[in-house]
């Protein structure tokens, strides 16, 4: 399975120190080259991380061809997320992950498959590689600057077992 992924997917990842166990679901991983340029700005754990899965080969950096598409995308849409969709059509790839509401929407509306940091996390506790008590991460991810309505994160997680 191909996937491309945003910014921010993989700083809350790699906060949650489950990049590894996530790169691990599928079998590419694209990041655009404005994500890569975003995250390489500032020296902290997401960009070593990213660094580390190009350098075993897990992740590859792309750019987008069609920057026409990529700019009329980002009209509405933060550059990262408009270059994440565009090359996510351009590779045919199985889903692409993105967080910011609207890029989700957009992606939905040009017929892309679409999840989220926390569907990751969601996949991840049912394939038994991530175990955590849900509202310990809740509070974990609020303070990591998640934003997330109380709702939407217990929805997202109604019928995971707890391990606590």
């Amino acid at each position: 399975m191909k996937a491309v992924f945003n910014s921010s997917p993989i700083i809350f990842l790699t906060k949650l120190d489950i990049i590894e166990a996530a790169s691990d679901l599928f079998d590419r991983i694209d990041i655009p080259s404005l994500v890569y340029t975003e995250i390489r700005r500032k020296p902290d754990a997401s960009a070593e991380a990213v660094e580390d899965l190009i350098k075993k080969r897990r992740v590859s950096v792309s750019q987008a061809e069609n920057e026409r598409f990529v700019s009329a995308l980002g009209r509405r849409l933060g550059k990262g997320e408009a270059e994440a969709i565009a090359l996510s059509i351009e590779t045919g790839a199985d889903i692409v992950i993105l967080d910011d509401h609207a890029a989700r929407v957009e992606a939905m509306r040009l017929g892309l498959s679409v999840k989220g940091t926390l569907g990751i996390v969601r996949r991840l506790m049912e394939n038994g590689a991530f175990e955590s008590d849900l509202e310990e991460l809740f509070i974990n991810l609020k303070a990591m600057g998640f934003r997330i309505r109380a709702e939407l994160f217990w929805e997202i997680f109604s019928g995971i077992d707890q391990k606590q």
